[in-house]
């Protein structure tokens, strides 16, 4: 007894020692702005604007487009003038503009056709360079993905993306930040995710530093196909292992880890976060996943060029209204019509992603060239690349994030002031991973780094 007793002693000082140095640390910032940026979403623009996109009848990508009042090129001139609106509400704060394509000789669109999506762009103070961005879907389908004519609603798939957009637009544009914020009603996402492939190619190209795709697609349903009604949760897919991951990359990966720390899947950590910090009464669900299973969505064709991308979406989805004509089978109503719409949790939704848009543009960027070491010692030592200050004049500093390995969120902080080097004592590496994240003067911070090209945000 007396040896079991002892041994009890030490290993109540050991987790004291640890929970002692867990909360050394400097505690979250809360951030009043993001408080009242979620406040300002409104329900009723929301539903303004879903009942508008539902009112062109149907907004397939293969649809009518010289109508004023029916089909997707009626639905994307009406999209590009409430952008407009926005601007000129904020002083000519978003450049906005239509970002087409030809496609043709695809399964889905055969003949010649423009795929045409509406962007707006709200340029950082300091380093415009760096985006965070924010989606929805224009197009709508029934069940035939080839019917160009019938009566196609859309209302929650995807109406409630591009509604959630727009009103996160009119509420951004009040502020400003110093990354920027990009929003974007992308189209031909039913055709085979067109319009993402355009704006993530066309964003390689000019060297867009992108940190953060939020793609939001069916934001609005409350009713399961399996019965349940739930207001309070939604789900956040993020992929593991990068897409572009090279033979030596995975090799390392191996041996330190990084499966589950993904740049996607720490801008889900992030967002869930803000979740809980921010949005009452709403708890999300981060989904080990690219999206559904078997299925896709338009933060995918970002995740195919490495860059960070996640799904925001409702949590119990009714497949009666998916991809359905609109009719009435034993007592059963098929199709996305507006009745399947809560506007109020859309406008939850919608206030996740502005908080988060917002959250991260204030913050200084992800630290960059993020390495660890410590095998066979008893401490763990993190060093990353020190932000340029011209880009980041809010920088304060950096804090150094870290878990248990089978723990799904970090669990443990410090705030490490403003270096590049830093060593946790009496931290053992083999029993955590890590990260860092940087955070401004204010406290806001950007989404957490594990070490490595595993983890990596980009420069």
């Amino acid at each position: 007894m007396k040896h079991f007793h002892v041994a009890s002693v030490m290993l109540a000082l050991s987790l004291t020692s640890t929970m002692s140095l867990a909360q050394s640390t400097t505690d979250y910032q809360d951030q009043a702005k993001l408080h009242d940026i979620a406040k300002a979403v409104s329900p009723e623009r929301i539903e303004a604007d879903i009942r508008t996109l539902v009112g062109f009848g149907t907004r397939h990508t293969l649809s009518e487009t010289e109508s004023d009042t029916q089909g997707i090129g009626a639905a994307r001139r009406w999209i590009k003038n409430e952008f407009e609106q926005i601007s000129q509400a904020c002083g000519g704060c978003l450049e906005v503009y239509f970002q087409a394509k030809t496609i043709s000789g695809e399964t889905r669109i055969p003949d010649a056709t423009e795929v045409v999506s509406v962007i707006a762009v709200q340029r950082g103070s300091h380093d415009p360079n760096r985006y965070v961005l924010m989606s929805g879907d224009i197009d709508s389908r029934i069940s035939d993905v080839m019917n160009s004519t019938s009566i196609s609603p859309g209302a929650n798939d995807n109406a409630s993306g591009v509604a959630g957009t727009l009103e996160a637009a009119r509420v951004l544009s009040k502020y400003k930040f110093n990354g920027s914020i990009v929003y974007a009603a992308l189209a031909g996402e039913e055709q085979g995710l067109f319009g993402g492939k355009i704006l993530a190619e066309q964003a390689q190209k000019d060297g867009w530093r992108i940190k953060a795709v939020l793609n939001n697609d069916m934001i609005g349903n409350i009713e399961g196909i399996n019965g349940v009604i739930n207001n309070t949760t939604a789900r956040i897919f993020a992929e593991g292992t990068r897409q572009t991951e090279t033979p030596e990359e995975a090799r390392v990966r191996r041996f330190t880890g990084g499966e589950v720390d993904s740049p996607s899947r720490n801008l889900a950590r992030y967002i869930d976060l803000m979740a809980d910090r921010y949005i009452p009464n709403l708890d999300t669900m981060v989904i080990y996943r690219l999206d559904r299973f078997g299925r896709g969505g338009h933060h995918r064709p970002f995740n195919d060029l490495g860059y960070p991308g996640v799904r925001i979406m409702e949590t119990n989805e009714n497949y009666n209204r998916q991809h359905q004509d609109i009719r009435s089978e034993n007592g059963i109503d098929y199709g996305d019509t507006i009745e399947g719409v809560n506007f109020e949790y859309a406008a939850k939704l919608t206030a996740l992603n502005a908080v988060s848009l917002a959250g991260m543009a204030w913050a200084p960027a992800p630290p960059a060239k993020v390495e660890i070491n410590g095998a066979v010692k008893p401490s763990t030592t993190l060093n990353w690349q020190a932000l340029d200050p011209k880009q980041n004049p809010q920088l304060k500093g950096y804090k150094i994030y870290w878990r248990y390995t089978d723990a799904p969120q970090w669990q443990f902080s410090r705030f490490v002031g403003n270096v590049n080097s830093y060593t946790l004592d009496n931290i053992v590496i083999d029993n955590y991973f890590f990260g860092v994240a940087s955070v401004s003067q204010d406290g806001a911070e950007s989404p957490v780094v594990f070490p490595g090209a595993a983890g990596a945000f980009g420069e």
